[in-house]
């Protein structure tokens, strides 16, 4: 790693465009139009494709290609070797515009275990936790613990990522470990207006 934070075997074509801090280690390559932001960290060969988003503080780790059409906002986990993809009907002979690749969006917070594939055109909310081994194909709530082929809700996680205890009629949920509060909105959960 040099000081700048690039490994000298990592290959960016520019222009792209770096937040302070960034960390990007061997073999990885980072496309023109890409934009990575504040302190993110982009583990041994992963790929980063052209107009690509990453948000502040993310951490991608070995072995992930982030695909055109794929947002990671802040704080994002991106665990190893997990999967995107960016074309619902592929074809290798079909030569393709900008348009035809679905978006993904990754929201604040959220999580990837190692070897999930997320199918393109999905929503995940904001602090998700996307278990190993998962296919996402669906829209996944805020704070939804989810895993599974294809990946089903199995629980609720705080910020900090501590399962959570929920009824099925509450609609306010105290963290046992960080004590904060959040409340069920219409896609999940979310931090209390007036909690912690």
């Amino acid at each position: 790693m040099t000081s700048s934070g690039i490994h000298p075997t990592a290959v960016l074509d520019h222009p792209v465009t770096l937040g302070e801090g960034v960390k990007i280690w061997h073999f990885c390559h980072v496309m023109r139009g890409a934009t990575i932001g504040a302190n993110a960290m982009l583990g041994q060969n992963v790929f980063v494709a052209e107009d690509v988003k990453i948000g502040n503080g993310v951490r991608i780790q070995n072995n992930v290609s982030v695909y055109r059409g794929v947002e990671l906002q802040d704080d994002v986990f991106v665990g190893p070797s997990v999967v995107f993809t960016n074309v619902l009907r592929p074809r290798a002979f079909i030569d393709l515009e900008a348009s035809d690749y679905a978006r993904t969006l990754v929201k604040r917070g959220a999580s990837i275990g190692a070897n999930a594939t997320i199918v393109c055109g999905v929503r995940i909310g904001e602090y998700a936790l996307i278990g190993a081994g998962s296919v996402v194909t669906a829209d996944v709530p805020a704070h939804a613990l989810v895993f599974g082929n294809p990946a089903r809700i199995q629980g609720w996680v705080c910020v900090c990522g501590e399962q959570l205890t929920v009824t099925e009629a509450a609609l306010r949920v105290t963290c046992p470990a960080c004590h904060k509060t959040l409340e069920r909105i219409s896609d999940g959960f979310s931090l209390a207006s007036h909690g912690n």
